[in-house]
């Protein structure tokens, strides 16, 4: 009797006890959502484990019973989107945060580099070539008709490059040489709002994991090959001080930007690194792409970050990430610190 007795009280207790729950939202990948979990299991950290996100209902204001979800799908399945805004609004932590996720595109992405220093192609945005769906010439009556198409040539030069504002996936870009090429490729892209870039012809390539804002992974990469060879570039290693300064750009980037698993992917021209596509909040890490040992890396230090803000967590709170643009710009503050610190030395002149 008294050993039913205890039993019966240790499950009350378990009961009593709350989980911290990290979730993971995916869609067609398989190799990382597993491992990812498995791994997070493996470490047997207090009160804290890992599944696949599983969602059979949801109710404005009502906790997701999540403490933290790695996001890697909502940005295809925008019913995903609003529930992760729903959960984040009752204290999950959303890895990455999908209001900024929303609101972000790969043109701001450009603007904001040139502001914080972190050099890019030279790029200009395009209106869709097709009017999008419910408008008619009259919506576009600010909008100069032929644009200047001059200066936006002489801007950004040829060969250039053209590929949508807010896309991935190396889907809908265009290698173009010469105006008559980029009025021929334009007419076929429809609603897409498209950017214009300069092409860097590059010496050497690296594409980036940064997970947290701080853990960077800097990796050789050879976008010209098929996909599944892109990380066996057959190169030298580059030198530690341009590594250095890639690493330093990496985590700029992302704190500014405010993502906590992100890629950014640079084009090294002349010893100089061109971030060329740093909006990837769900990049791939599928092991047959990335290989073995990047997806190791990835796993393990995804699985620690995660239990790193599974364990911040305080339920009824914001736990989002939010770049310094954003708090910055709520807070009145200038942009970069130095501004910050000029404006201080040259108030006592007044």
């Amino acid at each position: 009797m008294a050993s039913n007795f205890n039993f019966y009280s240790s499950y009350l207790a378990a009961k009593q006890h709350i989980m911290k729950k990290i979730g993971i939202l995916f869609g067609q990948e398989n190799s990382f959502p597993q491992a990812f979990v498995d791994r997070v299991n493996q470490k047997a950290e207090k009160d804290i484990i890992a599944e696949f996100v599983h969602i059979d209902k949801v109710m404005q204001a009502e906790p997701s019973g999540y403490s933290v979800i790695i996001d890697r799908i909502s940005q295809d399945v925008p019913f995903y989107r609003a529930m992760l805004k729903n959960a984040a609004i009752s204290g999950t932590a959303v890895i990455n945060n999908p209001f900024w996720w929303s609101a972000d595109e790969k043109f701001f992405n450009n603007a904001l580099a040139v502001k914080i220093g972190v050099p890019v192609p030279k790029t200009v945005i395009l209106p869709s070539k097709d009017l999008p769906d419910d408008t008619t010439s009259q919506s576009f009556r600010n909008l100069a008709f032929p644009l200047d198409w001059d200066a936006i040539f002489n801007y950004v030069g040829f060969p250039a490059y053209m590929k949508p504002f807010d896309g991935g996936g190396w889907k809908e870009v265009y290698k173009l040489h010469h105006k008559e090429e980029f009025f021929e490729k334009y007419d076929l892209t429809k609603q897409y709002v498209m950017m214009l870039q300069e092409e860097i012809t590059f010496d050497d390539y690296f594409r980036c994991y940064c997970i947290g804002g701080k853990h960077v992974r800097i990796m050789q990469y050879e976008p010209r090959n098929p996909h599944h060879l892109r990380y066996e570039h057959g190169k030298a290693p580059a030198e530690k001080k341009l590594l250095d300064l890639v690493k330093n750009y990496v985590i700029k980037l992302n704190k500014y930007l405010g993502y906590d698993f992100n890629t950014v992917e640079f084009a090294i021209r002349d010893g100089v690194p061109y971030a060329i596509d740093f909006c990837n909040p769900a990049p791939d890490a599928e092991v047959t792409s990335v290989g073995q040992e990047n997806f190791d890396w990835v796993v393990e230090t995804a699985a620690d970050y995660a239990i790193e803000r599974a364990k911040k967590q305080k339920d009824g709170r914001d736990n989002l990430t939010w770049g310094e643009y954003v708090k910055k710009g709520a807070a009145g503050l200038p942009l970069l610190d130095h501004e910050k610190k000029v404006v201080k030395k040259a108030a006592p002149k007044k």
